[in-house]
């Protein structure tokens, strides 16, 4: 179980300090503000797309980013190969980690799943 403390500010939380491997292992999706939220998305107080807890819970659980939005949208293997214009097998293996895909594959995974690109491939480390 990972232990975080939470700093709290007249009775509410105010700050998590979480530890270091955590924070390594999800910082590239905090540091900066996401790109703009698609239509439809939920955005913060700075219009930011913010990116809900189930999603972070099953990436740190070791769920692929597509699987776990996939999931989260409540979408099949087949509705969303269909929806990205892929093959269900191909999708599959994405998700599995047993292919890459291209940019233009990830772009259309994005555009089906309603989330900015940057949330299903990351960015590179500084």
């Amino acid at each position: 179980m990972i232990q975080i403390q939470f700093i709290e500010r007249d009775g509410r939380p105010e700050f998590a300090v979480v530890p270091i491997e955590l924070w390594e292992r999800i910082k590239h999706r905090v540091e900066d503000p996401m790109l703009d939220a698609l239509p439809g998305q939920a955005k913060g107080q700075d219009n930011s797309f913010r990116i809900p807890a189930a999603i972070l819970d099953a990436e740190l659980a070791g769920d692929n980013p597509v699987k776990a939005w996939r999931e989260y949208r409540r979408m099949t293997q087949d509705a969303l190969a269909a929806a990205a214009g892929l093959s269900k097998p191909y999708l599959s293996q994405i998700e599995n980690r047993k292919r890459d895909g291209s940019p233009e594959v990830f772009q259309s995974l994005a555009a089906a799943l309603r989330v900015p690109l940057d949330v299903l491939v990351g960015r590179p480390e500084k």
